[in-house]
């Protein structure tokens, strides 16, 4: 077949989405999170919200396993962090099982105010801190909050980010655990709603498509990120959960 014919194939929203895929990936390379939100939001200016949501799974769930490098210290922080990803299994399924497909845009509004309230009040200066001794119990409850608020709005920020953040890790140590607590996240969520979601088959093919800008552009932001003092990587953080929080109460 000419190369022509072969183009003609292509749909014309294909080039627009892999530009997409490489600024998110390039902010949460930066800042640890964002990909779906800033996908989602320039891919509905061409793509109905199911055709959108279907080609951010593979990108999505790949940038998240990605970010949980490097693996030869996972274990130690897995290890630590068990008690959240445990209890963000526990709550995500049971909220699935109460509440079914996330929906509801009450429910997004309220968490995104809830977002733009903690990063303005980190941004002010405040400094959560966790002692060791209480991340026992803590670490639990924290995560099956933040698998009942992944199963109401299929978002799965809070409060895990602010929890993370309050351990004291370091910066790289920060991000990891991001990504092992969203990664753990996302396949919870997968499971829960098996029965409960829909998603246009054959745009999951082209979902595979876009992990190559996806992580091309991971790999510029952290570059980027190993390049930031520890005080601007803080500010593009709080910045990243402000865009998150307002762009939810804006689609709400």
């Amino acid at each position: 077949m000419p190369s022509t014919e072969l183009l003609s194939l292509l749909p014309p929203w294909l080039a627009m989405a892999a530009v997409v895929f490489l600024l998110a990936g390039v902010v949460k390379g930066v800042v640890g999170l964002g990909l779906p939100t800033v996908a989602m939001a320039l891919l509905a200016l061409r793509l109905v919200p199911a055709e959108a949501a279907a080609l951010l799974v593979v990108p999505s769930l790949a940038t998240n396993v990605w970010q949980t490098r490097p693996w030869g210290t996972l274990g130690p922080l897995g290890k630590r962090l068990a008690g959240l990803l445990l209890g963000v299994c526990a709550g995500t399924w049971a909220g699935a099982w109460l509440l079914g497909a996330p929906a509801g845009a009450w429910a997004r509004v309220a968490l995104g105010m809830a977002l733009i309230g903690y990063a303005l009040w980190s941004l002010a200066g405040a400094s959560p801190h966790v002692p060791r001794r209480m991340e026992r119990w803590l670490g639990p409850l924290a995560g099956a909050f933040t698998g009942f608020v992944t199963a109401a709005t299929g978002v799965f920020v809070v409060p895990a980010v602010p929890y993370l953040q309050s351990l004291g890790l370091q910066r790289d140590a920060f991000v990891q655990a991001m990504g092992l607590s969203f990664s753990v996240s996302t396949l919870a969520l997968a499971v829960g709603l098996a029965g409960n979601a829909s998603l246009p088959g054959a745009m999951l093919g082209w979902s595979v498509l876009m992990l190559a800008p996806a992580l091309l552009g991971m790999a510029l932001g952290g570059w980027l990120r190993r390049r930031l003092s520890p005080l601007w990587f803080r500010r593009c953080l709080m910045a990243g959960l402000l865009a998150l929080g307002g762009h939810m109460v804006l689609a709400g």
